[in-house]
């Protein structure tokens, strides 16, 4: 029996004997060459040249809003021809007069401005009268519904005889 306990010592010597185990070699490194950049492709810059000659700006326009409801009534209008810009613009003011202003700019010579004020037959503006009355009280009197309560006191009942009686 000796020999048999030796026997399985040495084998289990044997196998704790062995080298441990361990991870592989590592990969070979996977280098590639670097990557190689071209400049950006961007057409040539245009050579300056003179400016080139415009035809004259020509436009016209005008616009306008009038509505009854809201009590908003303006407008605008303008036209140009070159260098020559002429135009006017109104507008009702809450007094009921209309300012119209006309303007012109000629080349160099800046806004020109002519304010006017019209009266007009739509009278002066007038604040809403207020409506709001105070209002009416529509309530009662509570009556009181509190009941106090009624004494419920007893005077306490001592548990003991004074000494000497009984």
């Amino acid at each position: 029996m000796a020999a048999k306990v030796f026997l399985v010592c040495v084998l289990v010597g044997a196998a704790m004997a062995d080298r441990a185990p361990s991870y592989g070699p590592p990969p070979a490194p996977a280098y590639s060459p670097p990557p190689s950049y071209s400049p950006p492709s961007a057409p040539p810059p245009a050579a300056y040249g003179a400016p080139q000659d415009l035809a004259p700006a020509k436009y016209d326009f005008g616009w306008s809003v009038k509505d009854d409801e809201s009590g908003n009534d303006f407008g605008h209008e303008e036209s140009r021809d070159g260098d020559l810009t002429e135009g006017s613009y109104y507008v009702l003011l809450p007094d009921g007069r209309l300012q119209r202003v006309s303007y012109y700019v000629d080349g160099d010579s800046g806004f020109v401005a002519e304010v006017e004020y019209e009266e007009t037959n739509q009278g002066r503006y007038q604040a809403p009268k207020p409506s709001y009355s105070a209002p009416q009280p529509s309530y009662q009197s509570p009556t009181p519904s509190y009941q106090p309560p009624t004494p419920s006191y007893q005077p306490p009942n001592s548990g003991y005889q004074a000494p000497g009686s009984g």
